[in-house]
């Protein structure tokens, strides 16, 4: 008969064919186990909340898969490469830093050649970061109210989350939770990507081809700090402060100038040409790869170290001084290469302070603001037609002329 089975047939459930037979839900009816004739329609089994799956016509119960418990390990997550072991690149592990020390600098955006390290500084960085303290079952990593009594609270690693360009406008900032919509009529949200970043870095690879209504989200949330939505009649505000990370290949195109400015720095990579630095990447790379754990536990001590004087910077960031003669030179050299707005001022300054704290001085000094102004001013400028040096080139003329050779 249509829309039933043989007393003898067995039907796995479709997910599981091809599967061990220990796990695989077997739908069978009293009169299967009797061998009567009639079987109950296909489709009506439940899981039930013990652990086996029900019939809703009054069948037997049948065990169901084999599924995770909360007894058993959680899968290992794999060891980032050392932040100490990457080889050169010093200006933008330095960035790194620094976007780590103050978020509010504004990220970092680094251009250059594929396979030159980019995506694992970014994974070694935040390995470095001391674990953070947020509210238990929060989806947006909350940090605990000081004045709340008996909230719970545990250490979670800093989250790096990925964009993917192909990824949906739903994906990024969230919407409506259809499984718990169609179970049980509920209106529910469903964090999105920006979510998960809240308190960490986003990363996004080839940031110059990202879909132009994604770009759009970032600059809202970006420079409010939170992110809205407003559909499907959910109205949901959440938090989402994090360190935009962006990289790309500018032979792939360039990055939208709203984008472009939302980056608090820009870091310039390139494949090294000196055969030396060329082979010890290789081989570093190669040791990683052979064994992660061994070239990690060399390393750990280096990381280590960098890790105490991240956490040393961020807690005296709030004590280093800005004496006006370095706000004044600040405003100079931004004048001098025409940069629009002020944004370039503050960045300028947040950056050399942070630098200062990662140094452990007391107050900014001409030396920070020069070894900062390159990465936080080349992508400020405008074009010059009458100047067809890099942009790179342009501030350090700049810097020569206002503090000397």
């Amino acid at each position: 008969m249509d829309g039933f089975i043989e007393p003898s047939a067995v039907i796995p459930d479709r997910a599981h064919r091809g599967a061990d037979p220990e796990s695989v839900v077997e739908r069978r009816s009293p009169a299967m186990a009797s061998g009567s004739s009639r079987s109950l329609p296909l489709g009506r089994s439940k899981i039930g909340p013990e652990g086996f799956a029900r019939n809703d016509g009054g069948g037997s119960i049948v065990k169901r898969a084999k599924t995770a418990t909360a007894t058993d390990p959680a899968p290992r997550r794999p060891a980032p490469f050392p932040f100490s072991a990457i080889v050169g690149q010093e200006e933008m592990k330095r960035a790194l830093l620094l976007a780590a020390i103050d978020p509010t600098i504004g990220g970092v955006l680094i251009f250059g050649d594929r396979g030159t390290g980019k995506s694992t500084a970014i994974r070694a960085l935040a390995a470095l970061l001391p674990p953070m303290r947020a509210v238990v079952g929060d989806p947006y990593n909350r940090a605990p109210d000081a004045g709340a009594k008996g909230e719970k609270t545990h250490l979670v690693p800093v989250p790096v989350v990925d964009l993917p360009l192909g990824a949906t406008e739903d994906r990024v900032v969230g919407a409506l939770d259809l499984e718990k919509a169609l179970a049980s009529g509920e209106k529910a949200f469903q964090p999105g990507l920006l979510a998960k970043a809240n308190r960490g870095f986003l990363y996004i690879d080839e940031a110059n081809l990202l879909e132009d209504h994604l770009v759009d989200v970032l600059l809202d949330v970006a420079a409010s700090g939170e992110n809205v939505v407003e559909r499907e009649g959910l109205s949901i505000r959440h938090p989402a402060r994090f360190v935009l990370v962006g990289s790309g290949n500018p032979e792939e195109g360039e990055l939208r100038p709203q984008l472009l400015d939302r980056f608090g720095l820009s870091v310039e990579v390139t494949t090294p040409t000196d055969l030396p630095t060329r082979v010890e990447v290789v081989k570093r790379r190669d040791a990683f790869d052979r064994d992660p754990d061994a070239f990690t536990a060399q390393w750990q001590a280096k990381d280590e170290a960098i890790g105490r004087k991240l956490t040393a910077a961020r807690k005296r960031l709030a004590e280093v001084a800005t004496p006006d003669a370095a706000l004044m030179r600040a405003a100079e050299l931004c004048l001098h290469l025409g940069t629009d707005g002020l944004r370039g001022e503050l960045t300028l300054i947040r950056a050399a302070r942070a630098l200062a704290a990662l140094e452990g001085r007391s107050e900014v000094r001409d030396g920070h603001i020069r070894m900062v102004a390159p990465m936080a001013l080349r992508h400020r400028l405008r074009r010059n037609p009458l100047d067809e040096a890099r942009s790179t080139v342009r501030v350090d003329r700049a810097l020569d002329e206002i503090f000397g050779p």
